[in-house]
């Protein structure tokens, strides 16, 4: 009798590690300078999969939904700090794949709609899965007002707290240079060149731009006269301001004279 009782138990925990779900936990590490992602995979199911989930206990009241990423069959799971075994998150309030072949996803993690929850790459290389950390230390005084989180670029990519940007379609990945180091950039996100590859940003007393493919950068000076306002000011570089390139093909927004007509369909996107 025992003995069948035994060889039942056996059968009852065999069946139940062959149906349990399968998941792995990944520290992430740095991001490097740039890097590209756009892995292409040698097998149809190696792959990302982003699953709608029930939000986790943790979750604020605020958060209706989350979601779950998979490669293959597995549960992909973060754990944010190395020496915390422990502190593991599986669930995301956001999760974009961002190139054609899905080795690559970009992720935030759950714990409420704050935009200074931090943000991962998910990346799929040759069967091996790899997280990477898009966080940058960054002491500014006013870092607060610019962690903005993710800001969709038209159809460009990602701009993630005014710090990395993250290309579509391609998965590539810059780090925006600052205009100091030890901060992040004090501005909001104002527009994209015409050829989407210079990011303008609005700071108290210029338009900073960066060249985010060279990391080439371009301080305009913000006349005393021009509005303040993101909206007036939108308005007003129409009529003050062009797109020219400088001796390497880059454009940059540059002040032109008041006798010059600017065509204001270049602002368009």
């Amino acid at each position: 009798m025992k003995t069948r009782l035994y060889a039942l138990l056996i059968i009852v925990c065999f069946c139940a590690c062959k149906n349990s779900p399968k998941e792995q936990s990944y520290v992430p590490r740095a991001l490097t300078q740039n890097e590209d992602f756009n892995h292409y995979p040698k097998n149809p199911e190696d792959v990302f999969k982003v699953v709608l989930a029930a939000p986790g206990e943790q979750a604020g009241p605020e958060v209706k939904e989350t979601f779950q990423v998979k490669y293959k069959d597995t549960l992909i799971r973060i754990q944010p700090d190395e020496k915390d075994k422990t502190f593991l998150k599986d669930r995301f309030s956001l999760a974009e794949v961002v190139n054609t072949q899905k080795t690559c996803v970009l992720v935030q993690l759950e714990g409420s709609l704050k935009t200074e929850a931090p943000f991962f790459l998910l990346s799929a290389n040759n069967g091996k899965v790899e997280v990477v950390s898009l966080y940058r230390a960054s002491n500014g005084a006013n870092d607060q007002e610019f962690t903005n989180g993710m800001i969709r670029v038209g159809k460009s990519g990602y701009l993630i707290n005014n710090d990395v940007f993250v290309t579509t379609v391609n998965a590539r990945v810059y780090q925006i240079p600052r205009q100091q180091e030890n901060q992040r950039i004090q501005g909001k996100f104002f527009l994209q060149s015409k050829d989407k590859t210079t990011l303008v940003f609005l700071t108290q007393d210029s338009f900073y731009q960066v060249h985010y493919p060279t990391g080439s950068v371009y301080t305009a000076a913000l006349p005393t006269k021009a509005p303040r306002n993101m909206t007036n000011v939108y308005k007003w570089i129409q009529n003050n301001y062009t797109w020219k390139k400088n001796g390497k093909g880059i454009e940059f927004l540059q002040y032109v004279d008041d006798n010059a007509i600017v065509d204001i369909s270049e602002f368009k996107k």
